[in-house]
């Protein structure tokens, strides 16, 4: 075969058009034999969906003890403090190896859920002065849901 009759074989190609939708999905369906999503990220996508809130205002982090603090020489073992922001609302919280506390600003009751991956932990509870504790300390990847009154906020997700 000449290279005229890979063109001419191209050119048929080409007028026959070509099916993008087609590829697509036998690409899909070769990555899924060769290279399948595990069940358990599948589950937590789905889980991770089904906790999104449409009305949660975002709280956005405006200090993190790693990055803003000037650090102490010889100090072992310091908390990471944490300070997230949304509108009125405050978050201050201190992550140990021991679990975590903090307080929401303006002071008021919440619920308080630690989001971290497939395993959920049990609501914490703030009391009226906003102050909250938790005995487990966040493993990996984590980001706290608070509800107070009609209003859900979310942190951004950090890495313990």
């Amino acid at each position: 075969m000449n290279d005229d009759d890979r063109n001419d074989e191209f050119a048929e190609f080409e007028e026959d058009g070509f099916d993008s939708a087609l590829l697509e999905e036998e690409l899909r369906q070769a990555a899924a034999i060769l290279d399948p999503v595990p069940a358990e990220l599948s589950r937590i996508a789905v889980d991770a969906y089904a906790l999104h809130d449409l009305d949660a205002r975002i709280a956005e982090l405006t200090f993190d003890s790693v990055v803003d603090a000037i650090p102490v020489r010889g100090a072992t073992d310091v908390p990471r403090m944490l300070t997230f922001r949304a509108g009125e609302v405050t978050v201050d919280v201190e992550v140990t190896g021991q679990g975590l506390m903090g307080q929401v600003l303006p002071p008021q009751p919440a619920r308080i859920e630690v989001l971290s991956g497939p395993q959920s932990a049990a609501p914490l509870t703030a009391d009226t002065m906003g102050r909250f504790t938790g005995d487990a300390p966040p493993a990996g990847p984590f980001a706290l849901r608070l509800r107070t009154g009609g209003a859900v906020v979310v942190t951004e997700w950090l890495r313990a």
